[in-house]
């Protein structure tokens, strides 16, 4: 788990890279919580995922927003973050110019980030989104969504409203062409902390069976 410093759109970015042992292995990018309330690459579901990714061969990058750790710059509301992401998920891709695809994932702030880098990224193969906060940013850029991917969320989340939650999900579900998975963990609230071993199982067990289509081999 190499602690490595690269350079973002406003300085400095703090991160930890898993390299693949494959130069052709896919890559994928982890995305935090909100950095103005503790949000970090060293959340706990953030480390999961990245191991999760990890464990099957991925090329996978967590870092720290502008501003979070040892990551220069400043909070910028969504956009600088945004370009934050774009600038990872470029430096990640350049260690690996052969990967076949990316996958990218989020958790809360960092899903609404992910959902957002997943439009300008047509390499990606799907997403893994953890508790979007759809009742408090707009997610209709998703218009259409480009790829398929899964939704998770708690049943115990009083962060999200799971009306939101659903409504986003039916809103991706009327899209042609792509597959979107919303799974509900029983007793979960929006920080998944006695979930989260459920958490990485549903995801992993999601991503080995889209891992084995051929159309993304």
């Amino acid at each position: 788990m190499p602690e490595v410093i690269f350079n973002g759109p406003a300085g400095r970015l703090e991160g930890r890279y898993h390299p693949a042992k494959s130069k052709s292995a896919p890559c994928a990018i982890i995305l935090h919580p909100h950095p103005q309330v503790g949000g970090t690459m060293n959340n706990q579901v953030v480390y999961r995922l990245y191991y999760m990714f990890a464990a099957r061969n991925f090329a996978v990058l967590r870092f720290n927003f502008r501003g979070v750790g040892r990551s220069q710059g400043y909070f910028d509301h969504g956009i600088g973050e945004l370009s934050d992401a774009a600038g990872a998920l470029d430096w990640l891709q350049s260690l690996h110019p052969e990967a076949p695809f990316c996958w990218i994932s989020g958790f809360s702030f960092g899903a609404w980030i992910g959902m957002q880098l997943l439009m300008r990224r047509p390499e990606a193969a799907g997403f893994i989104s953890v508790a979007p906060p759809a009742n408090l940013y707009d997610f209709s850029f998703l218009a259409p969504c480009p790829t398929s991917g899964i939704i998770v969320s708690g049943s115990e989340d009083r962060v999200v409203p799971a009306k939101d939650t659903n409504a986003l999900v039916d809103k991706l579900k009327t899209q042609k062409g792509i597959t979107v998975t919303h799974t509900v963990l029983d007793g979960a609230n929006h920080f998944f902390e006695n979930n989260l071993d459920q958490l990485e199982e549903t995801c992993g067990t999601y991503l080995d069976k889209r891992l084995g289509e051929p159309h993304i081999r």
